[in-house]
């Protein structure tokens, strides 16, 4: 497996993008604004996207993605998702008035856009790669997912905020190599990062307290304008687990 950061900014500007990231060709984690930094040929071969909830920085170029490439491919793009999200993708998105239903387009019978369910603890199992949703706590519906190639695991825990359910999850994993987890707001804003359900350094360190197995942490939707302000609180708070900052076009390997 290899994976590749097309965002994993908690917003825009410069060379910031929202959470994208690719896996090997055909897979897209999330399609935040990442996914327009992709060649046509790029956006041809994309057959899946595992969203992990519905907010706009997470799913904004799906809309694009479909128009742009539907009518040049062969078969569908499907969206993999929780119920709940799909069905906010279908009635507040792809409803005719803010985007049209490629679900339906050109037919139904022929779609450019099918929508597939998940649930958690669910394996998906794609060309010999291993996709399970797991559980996140955020003001929506979502999930995190972990990417397994069988030699080694990534776990991307997506929006979220302190998460009881995922550790034990974690724990059990044996090959696990890569955590990719949130700090959305530095610690002066712990008191907005509790409201909307993200992280911040202090939270995150009591969650990393939780994590009983050895895993490269990097950490991703940072705010432009604090990201190094929340990094070097990062440091100090969780130096032990050398946690470094997630990157745009960063690769993973496993």
């Amino acid at each position: 497996m290899k994976l590749r950061i097309l965002g994993c900014s908690g917003g825009i500007g410069s060379d910031a993008q929202t959470t994208a990231m690719l896996l090997d060709e055909d897979v897209l984690i999330d399609a935040g604004t990442g996914v327009g930094n992709l060649s046509l040929d790029e956006l041809i071969t994309i057959d899946h996207i595992f969203v992990t909830h519905a907010h706009l920085d997470h799913i904004a170029c799906i809309p694009f993605l479909v128009d742009t490439v539907g009518s040049l491919r062969t078969q569908p793009i499907t969206v993999h998702a929780t119920q709940a999200t799909l069905e906010t993708l279908q009635n507040h998105l792809f409803n005719w008035q803010l985007w049209p239903d490629f679900t339906k387009i050109p037919n139904p019978s022929a779609p450019y856009l099918r929508y597939q369910p998940l649930s958690l603890g669910e394996v998906i199992e794609l060309k010999g790669r291993k996709i399970t949703p797991l559980p996140a706590n955020h003001v929506v519906p979502t999930v995190g997912y972990q990417l397994d190639s069988g030699q080694a695991s990534l776990i991307f825990t997506g929006d979220t905020t302190t998460n009881p359910a995922l550790w034990p999850i974690v724990n059990q994993i044996e090959n696990l190599k890569y955590l990719i987890i949130e700090s959305a707001f530095c610690n002066q804003k712990r008191d907005i990062a509790i409201r909307s359900k993200h992280l911040c350094p202090s939270l995150l360190a009591e969650e990393l307290e939780k994590l009983e197995r050895h895993a490269e942490i990097f950490i991703s939707h940072l705010k432009p304008g604090e990201a190094d302000v929340t990094m070097a609180e990062i440091q100090r708070c969780i130096a032990k687990f050398n946690p470094r900052r997630l990157e745009n076009n960063q690769s993973f390997e496993f």
